[in-house]
């Protein structure tokens, strides 16, 4: 890249300008005369090549000035390199997918497991330099996404996510947070976090709470914990398929709660924090926060290296100059 470091040498091609102006005017206005008894003889002669170009020297000698005003603004080429340090965190996103994430409570999104997908692609989006992956669970759990830096990969299991048939019913809290400390236990960052959401009680898995608890802790691992959705009865949709083939939405009544007590000793006891959200501008604001507290550490060292390049135009000012004094003392040499 291409700077001046005293580009207000540049000013003095106003001087300059005005000198070339006066010149013009002063060559306009001297008129050299000499006598002649007729006139005749002479207006048949044409004006020769040397006398057109009898302002060639004076042109030269300005655009020697002009390049010696340019080497005085001193152009530099800047080569500037950037250097990044950056400090990632590895963070273990930990979802429940039961059925209970289908109760369309959590507006404007139209139910709590489309409001977590969103907010956890926002998420995801927000943190380029960290590795990230996603453990979901109902009554087993599984990881769907190991730990990666290949964002778009995540992104689309994150948009794929909804309850399965597939795997057992329930809500295995237990289990789901052994199997996101597994996933995180050989990380060498200096900082790892578990972010655990569910809308429900722990009633499924092989591994208790307390134990998963007592695991993380002992592997140093931060726990973000959130609980989302209101407690009390609800309404829980199903689609059945008629006798015509067309999907038909039927409301089943559920109970639906959230273990507050659990999830906060699960923050309390690894230095996170633990947050309900009921609604879904709620859900976007603990995640929110959660980037914010937990925030990548990047040192930006900036160094830029300079080039002098105004001796070209020094060079061609001097030869310039010597060529205006020879054509002005030899070619264009003016005698009254």
């Amino acid at each position: 890249m291409l700077v001046w470091a005293s580009s207000i040498f540049f000013s003095l091609f106003v001087p300059l300008a005005l000198m070339a102006a006066w010149k013009i005017y002063r060559e306009k206005k001297a008129r050299p005369a000499l006598q002649f008894s007729s006139l005749g003889f002479i207006k048949t002669v044409g004006s020769s090549l040397r006398a057109r170009l009898r302002w060639l020297p004076a042109l030269i000698y300005f655009i020697a000035l002009g390049l010696v005003v340019v080497a005085l603004a001193r152009p530099q080429r800047a080569d500037t390199k950037v250097k990044k340090n950056i400090e990632g965190i590895d963070i273990m996103l930990t979802l429940d997918i039961s059925d209970s994430m289908l109760i369309e409570d959590m507006p404007p999104h139209p139910n709590r497991i489309e409001a977590a997908k969103r907010v956890l692609s926002d998420f995801v989006k927000s943190r380029p330099n960290d590795r990230i992956g996603l453990v979901v669970f109902m009554g087993e759990a599984y990881t769907r996404v190991p730990l990666t830096l290949d964002h778009a990969l995540l992104q689309k299991s994150i948009s794929e996510l909804r309850p399965s048939r597939n795997i057992k019913m329930g809500t295995a809290i237990g289990s789901a947070l052994a199997t996101a400390v597994g996933r995180m236990k050989d990380s060498t960052a200096k900082s790892r976090v578990i972010v655990f959401a569910t809308d429900g009680e722990s009633n499924s898995g092989t591994i208790d709470p307390e134990t998963a608890l007592d695991i993380a802790k002992g592997y140093g691992l931060k726990i973000y914990s959130i609980g989302i959705g209101r407690d009390g009865d609800a309404q829980l949709p199903i689609e059945t398929i008629d006798a015509f083939g067309r999907k038909v939405k039927r409301y089943q009544p559920i109970h639906s709660s959230v273990n507050d007590e659990l999830l906060g000793k699960f923050a309390k006891d690894t230095g996170g924090v633990y947050q309900r959200a009921t609604d879904g501008r709620a859900l976007e604001k603990v995640f929110k926060d959660i980037d914010r507290m937990e925030r990548t550490k990047i040192d930006v060292n900036q160094y830029t290296k300079y080039a002098e390049l105004f001796q070209p135009y020094v060079k061609w000012a001097v030869y310039l100059s010597i060529l205006a004094l020879f054509l002005g003392q030899t070619l264009f040499r003016r005698v009254p």
